[in-house]
């Protein structure tokens, strides 16, 4: 990993849309347009998964954040458990096994923030 200590993950695993809408994606957003951190991804994973697969309101929060520039992914695993794989890929959300990727960004100096 480059840029070891400005690169943020936000470990979203809420399925509250008041905690999305008025900390993660205003936090993930205002992260990327201010320059608080080069590089933000928002981790979707567990109960998280199933809103953004339900409410339009989210799919349009995640579309914003993508648009500002913050990396989406998804666990895959969640994903199948859920039976939504489909739904997360065609918001343009990279679905993908996020153990080692989680654990390697513990590993890193980079920042992790949990919600």
């Amino acid at each position: 990993m480059n840029n070891a200590g400005d690169r943020l993950l936000i470990l979203w695993t809420s399925a509250s849309k008041e905690t999305a809408i008025h900390m993660v994606f205003m936090y993930a957003e205002n992260s990327r347009i201010k320059g608080w951190w080069k590089e933000v991804t928002l981790l979707i994973w567990g109960a998280s998964s199933t809103l953004v697969s339900e409410d339009e309101d989210i799919q349009d929060g995640i579309e914003a954040l993508q648009q500002a520039g913050v990396r989406t992914v998804a666990c895959r695993q969640c994903a199948e458990n859920y039976n939504i794989v489909d739904e997360l890929e065609a918001q343009r959300i990279e679905v993908f096994y996020t153990g080692e990727f989680l654990s390697d960004w513990l590993k890193s100096d980079n920042k992790l923030l949990t919600i």
